[in-house]
């Protein structure tokens, strides 16, 4: 059963997305990754929304480029939580993604990631957090996980 659904609106979005997918695995946490488009498929991915609590799913994370409506669509079609990526785009580098995902209308809450690789990242990070308010063992993961990262910054050793 899949603790996270993971979508993207285009193929292409998954250089980014493969950010949160190795950190999920890292986790040994369950998802399910899907291709649907907000503009393409929206019948598809109300559908897909609506079906995935019976699937398991627990947080969703939405990723997409340009006017990046998928978010916000998911967001729409269900009452859990919502992580929107923006991605990185060629003419204004993500900044259309990003306020796409982040201007939400009250009611319709998507936790906004930064744009591209980094937000991927903090996607999975954010997702696995949510899932450890009631799960122990991610939890504890999520305590090792940080030390790690704490103890890495206290080693480093500047030669100035």
């Amino acid at each position: 059963m899949s603790k996270i659904s993971i979508l993207m609106g285009s193929q292409s979005d998954l250089e980014t997305v493969n950010e949160a997918i190795n950190l999920l695995k890292e986790f040994k946490v369950d998802f399910e990754a899907k291709v649907l488009s907000a503009h393409r498929t929206p019948k598809e991915v109300a559908a897909y929304v609506e079906a995935a609590p019976k699937r398991g799913t627990r947080v969703f994370i939405a990723a997409a480029g340009m006017s990046a409506a998928l978010a916000g669509v998911v967001a729409a079609h269900t009452a859990l939580p919502v992580i929107g990526i923006p991605i990185e785009t060629k003419n204004l580098k993500g900044l259309d993604s990003l306020l796409s995902t982040v201007q939400m209308p009250p009611g319709i809450p998507v936790g906004c990631m930064a744009i591209g690789k980094a937000g991927a990242k903090n996607a999975a990070l954010f997702a696995l957090q949510i899932l450890g308010t009631g799960d122990k063992a991610i939890q504890k993961k999520m305590v090792a996980y940080k030390a790690k990262m704490r103890k890495h910054i206290k080693s480093i050793k500047l030669k100035v």
